[in-house]
């Protein structure tokens, strides 16, 4: 049923009836359909769809006449409401099919509805391409129309040409005859101007000319609350990682290059609550990161000869929520395998280095606490790589044990004594006359309602972070990265076969933890292999197949020449096609005497 209808030069449409009622939309205002009485509609004015589509100023195209885009983008469009068209005349069905869609396609209830709405009044695909926009040239000037198109293909460019280049150009262009001399009639550079800051549009100008990713990182409006929106309580902890500006040596005075810091920040506090230094990044960084983030601060300080109080770095526990940027080593499988512990990872878009300000704002904090005391001493400088200046490498002399040691008190310093001026404190926190510390805040907000800490033995964080490959059960044992494992009371898992995901130390091979239930250790059969790391393992096979390779063709020539001494041997007998059976025990018996030695006879 699809009949058009003139109310009250409003233009409806009737999608369905049912007893004495008709489910309507009306066209004009594209709303969602409603039921009516039938009887309503009696002496109303019945329009056909011609003279509706006429009022409604709606222009139908063929899908011959659309673009593939064109084309694509309807489809697509009428996939998300095609789900909801049988659920039109139940009210609960057709918001529950709309929310679903809404979560299937990430889209928003408006967006749908109005989608659903203009399939509804028009009953076409192709009402729901986008709209052909009128170009942009209409209602311009001849002059307007060459200004824009030298703004376009001149200045809105990653040339970055100034605006009065981009004139000269337009001039040269547009404004010159055969013999390239400017015409009378030509537009000054103040109505080139003029027009320019007319219909200059920020954005664009600023994405056209220093790229989408330096408008993201360095220009977009943050109009957001930042951390905030992640971190209503004590338990998210922020993630990212650092080269450090300064050049190290090994013990023997050699330059060893910059190291790597790692750091994790609770968004509440402000507490940095674990760090690692280390010379390899990706997902040893981040296993290194969370074992300190869960060891006991006061005996980890003891190592290095700084003594502190619980209360000034009290944190052992995981965050509930791990926030981090989206670098490879954040979003492999590796790192998000911690998620097995209950804890949950957010990763943030491209470029939101505002949305984990803390962790950032650690690292500018502790390399600007240290810098400038160890000027001299191999700190980098931010005219590095310049003409002329020095070769910081040739100032390097500490450690990195000894730039940890340092590196630690920065870090003490920054949760125990650093003052957050700008934090927004509770009244409850005025009362309580919580210090402006990140160690104050933090242990307040431990106790507080939501706190969201894990606590995590030691074995089992290092067991959930190790890598993970496919493994085979087999009748030789447990097959994985190339050799066999063993364990007691799995023979009928050997005999049965079949794949299964097992956690292995590329460090170690002597042993694997099958990943099921709980972890099940499996020891190493190939003793050769024992103690080794696996890519020493790798190395090792690679070089022993080089090696057999090597032999491959003396191989082949020997099979061959085994084949010739055969046929050569072979061919000496004569084949008798009537060989006797008869009698074979009495030959047998001869025949074996002989052939019999006694052997002590040849002594």
């Amino acid at each position: 049923m699809s009949e058009y209808y003139l109310i009250r030069d409003s233009i409806f449409k009737a999608i369905a009836s049912k007893d004495d009622m008709t489910l309507m939309i009306n066209c004009s205002m594209k709303h969602m359909p409603e039921w009516v009485e039938t009887k309503l509609l009696r002496g109303v004015t019945s329009i056909d769809e011609e003279e509706a589509f006429k009022r409604l100023g709606i222009v139908l195209r063929e899908e011959t006449e659309m673009s593939l885009g064109e084309l694509k983008t309807a489809r697509e469009r009428y996939t998300m409401v095609a789900g909801i068209l049988p659920f039109l005349t139940d009210d609960r069905e057709r918001n529950h099919a709309i929310k679903k869609v809404c979560e299937n396609f990430g889209k928003s209830r408006r967006t749908i509805t109005s989608y659903l709405c203009k399939y509804l009044v028009t009953g076409s695909i192709t009402s729901l391409a986008d709209k052909q926009k009128n170009p942009k040239e209409k209602g311009l000037t001849i002059h307007e129309k060459n200004m824009r198109w030298a703004l376009n293909k001149y200045y809105y460019t990653r040339h970055r040409n100034k605006l009065t280049d981009v004139y000269v150009m337009l001039l040269k262009e547009k404004y010159t005859d055969a013999d390239n001399k400017l015409v009378e009639n030509y537009p000054s550079i103040y109505q080139f101007r003029y027009f320019f800051n007319k219909t200059r549009k920020k954005q664009t100008e600023i994405i056209s000319r220093e790229g989408l990713k330096n408008y993201q990182l360095n220009y977009r409006p943050l109009l957001g609350e930042g951390v905030q929106e992640y971190a209503p309580n004590v338990g998210v902890g922020m993630v990212d990682s650092t080269v450090c500006d300064i050049y190290l040596v090994d013990k023997a005075g050699k330059l060893v290059g910059r190291p790597i810091l790692v750091g994790c920040v609770d968004a509440y506090s402000g507490l940095c609550m674990g760090y690692a230094l280390v010379w390899e990044g990706g997902v040893y960084s981040c296993r290194e990161l969370l074992l300190n983030v869960i060891h006991d601060k006061v005996a980890w300080c003891r190592k290095f000869g700084i003594l502190i109080e619980k209360e000034d770095w009290d944190c052992a526990q995981l965050p509930g929520v791990i926030v981090s940027d989206r670098g490879s080593e954040y979003i492999s499988f590796n790192f998000e395998q911690i998620t097995e512990l209950g804890v949950q990872v957010i990763s943030l878009p491209a470029f939101s280095a505002n949305q984990k300000g803390p962790v950032e704002k650690l690292f500018d904090l502790v390399q600007s606490s240290f810098k400038p005391y160890l000027k001299g001493k191999g700190v980098v400088e931010s005219d590095i790589g310049l003409r002329g200046v020095r070769d910081y490498r040739k100032d390097a002399c500490l450690t990195i044990e000894q730039f940890e040691k340092i590196l630690l008190h920065c870090i003490v310093y920054h949760n125990r004594s650093r003052i957050l001026e700008d934090y927004p404190f509770t009244e409850k926190m005025l009362q309580e006359g919580i210090a402006p510390y990140p160690a104050a805040i933090w242990n307040f907000g431990k106790e507080q309602p939501g706190a969201n800490l894990i606590t995590v033995p030691k074995e089992q964080l290092i067991l959930t972070m190790l890598p993970r490959t496919t493994g085979k059960f087999s009748r030789h044992g447990l097959e994985v990265n190339g050799m066999r494992y063993t364990a007691d009371g799995y023979t009928e898992r050997y005999l049965k076969g079949g794949k299964v995901t097992v956690a292995y130390n590329p460090d170690d091979v002597s042993s694997v933890y099958l990943v099921e239930d709980m972890y099940k250790e499996f020891s190493l059969i190939e003793r050769r292999y024992k103690g080794k790391a696996l890519e020493e393992v790798v190395d090792r096979k690679k070089k022993q197949k080089e090696h057999i390779s090597q032999y491959s063709r003396e191989g082949l020539q020997a099979k061959i020449e085994l084949a010739q001494h055969i046929e050569a041997v072979a061919g000496q007998a004569e084949h008798n096609m009537d060989t006797e059976i008869k009698g074979t025990l009495r030959r047998r018996k001869k025949a074996r005497t002989e052939r019999h030695r006694n052997l002590m006879e040849e002594i």
